[in-house]
């Protein structure tokens, strides 16, 4: 019999109540269950921490000795244990060691996407689809009217200039991934990083990650050369430059709204859609669906009585 309390939600965050541990938490708690290393997913300070080997690097860097007092550092696809619930973690395709979290209790399957994509991406772990009776899923882009376009088709965009480019991604993941496509299909761009991501990038390659040619950036580079540069820079950089001269602006993102008063729009998500949101369903084939991370009404307005879909929350 599914649990409808299996999961909460409270202030600190998702909790199960059965196994006496938090997924994500926002706040630091004795057991914490961490799906990636974004910040709005790991914070520093949990007693025991259980995640990938990957997860754990990022988290280290970021929280230095604040990281977690523990780590339990888990394989793909290995079984713990924490309070009688059996757990294992499955790659979620969102960025390096990103895991959905599988837990199993009275026979009863709840799986856990934590933010995932579908989209093939050479730099982190494909997607793994897991049969469950409980999905419990992000619906950060649940609608309809949502489609990611190819992030290929995307990048190449930015062949149709010769200037220099002010390139706004995430440290973690994004900016990566970028360094990626860059290198494979705009071979005439010069990719030059900001300081704070080169951190991310080493440990990228230090796990067998090949992302190619990039440099530390140059002030000089750029204000000597006037064409095919291009900066990748971290949000708040990429905001507080918001009259820098000479550059096209471009913010790699599936939101419209950071695409606006940019010089080139660059749809490049790293989260599921809504065709990637019911792909996962029918191969999951849960007999019921909970949604997190967005708005999940359209889920249940689409299959109305064939699913139960429950929304956890919406922010």
């Amino acid at each position: 019999m599914i649990l409808d309390d299996f999961i909460t939600i409270t202030p600190v965050g998702l909790y199960c109540t059965y196994g006496d541990f938090y997924l994500d938490p926002q706040q630091p708690v004795k057991e914490a269950v961490v799906s990636h290393a974004h910040g709005d997913h790991a914070i520093g300070g949990s007693q025991n921490v259980y995640c990938t080997a990957a997860t754990e690097s990022f988290m280290k860097h970021r929280y230095r000795k604040f990281a977690a007092v523990d780590f339990h550092v888990q394989r793909y696809n290995e079984t713990f244990n924490i309070g009688g619930v059996e757990i294992s973690f499955h790659a979620a395709g969102h960025i390096l060691g990103s895991a959905q979290v599988l837990m199993v209790y009275q026979g009863i399957r709840y799986l856990y996407t934590g933010d995932y994509k579908l989209e093939a991406d050479i730099t982190c772990e494909p997607f793994e689809f897991v049969r469950a009776d409980v999905l419990i899923t992000e619906s950060t882009f649940a609608n309809p009217e949502t489609k990611h376009p190819s992030a290929v088709e995307e990048i190449k965009k930015l062949n149709d200039t010769d200037s220099n480019i002010m390139l706004g991604a995430y440290a973690l993941g994004k900016s990566q991934r970028i360094i990626q496509l860059l290198n494979d299909f705009c071979p005439e761009k010069n990719i030059m990083v900001h300081h704070s991501i080169m951190p991310f990038v080493k440990i990228y390659e230090d796990y067998g990650m090949k992302l190619g040619a990039y440099k530390m950036y140059d002030r000089k580079v750029m204000k000597n050369n006037h064409q095919h540069q291009v900066y990748i820079v971290p949000p708040m950089v990429f905001h507080s430059y918001h009259k820098a001269i000479n550059v096209v602006r471009a913010f790699a993102s599936g939101w419209k709204n950071l695409q606006q008063q940019n010089g080139i729009s660059l749809y490049i998500s790293d989260h599921a859609d809504w065709d990637a949101i019911l792909e996962t369903i029918e191969k999951v084939k849960p007999s019921q669906v909970w949604t997190l991370h967005g708005d999940g009404s359209q889920l249940k307005d689409y299959f109305s009585n064939a699913l139960v879909v429950k929304i956890l929350n919406s922010k």
